[in-house]
């Protein structure tokens, strides 16, 4: 059974909606900036789809037997395998890590936003990109500095015409 919601409801929903989307979309504007292989749209949906289902699973369903937990609790576990998809391996050395985990991070902004939780979603937003961008910096200052080689989990360049090297 759903639940009649008056208009100031609802456009209260949608500006949840909007602030999700907004703020996954700073998030994924910054791995965009590092051409990382999930950026600005992908970020944006994962946050305004997580707002989505949040919204939807507080306000869409009404009676005794409904948990409004139970799709947050999905969301976790669903982002799980559109991170998955953004990890690449190559001969035992990994990229996309860190993208992975911002999207997953991302899916936690929109389920803020849409639980109506700005403040929480406004500085979750800032410290990942703390996370994403000065730690990055710190790695980098770091290692040149310290005179480290590249990371053990940079995938290595392909060869230009796209074949492995180990291949005839």
């Amino acid at each position: 059974m759903t639940v009649e919601l008056s208009v100031a409801t609802q456009i209260d929903l949608s500006l949840r909606l909007a602030i999700g989307l907004i703020l996954g979309a700073v998030i994924g504007f910054e791995r965009e900036l590092h051409r990382q292989p999930a950026g600005f749209r992908t970020h944006s949906l994962v946050a305004l789809g997580a707002a989505l289902f949040t919204v939807v699973s507080a306000f869409g369903f009404e009676g005794s037997m409904v948990d409004p937990t139970r799709i947050a609790a999905q969301i976790v576990s669903g982002i799980g395998f559109i991170g998955a998809g953004t990890i690449l391996q190559h001969r035992g050395h990994i990229r996309g890590l860190t993208t992975a985990a911002s999207l997953w991070a991302v899916a936690a902004i929109g389920t803020a936003a849409g639980a109506g939780m700005y403040v929480v979603a406004i500085v979750g937003t800032v410290l990942i990109l703390v996370v994403l961008s000065l730690l990055d910096w710190v790695e980098n200052f770091t290692k040149r500095k310290l005179q480290l080689g590249k990371s053990r989990y940079d995938v290595p360049d392909e060869p230009e015409d796209g074949m492995s090297e180990d291949m005839p």
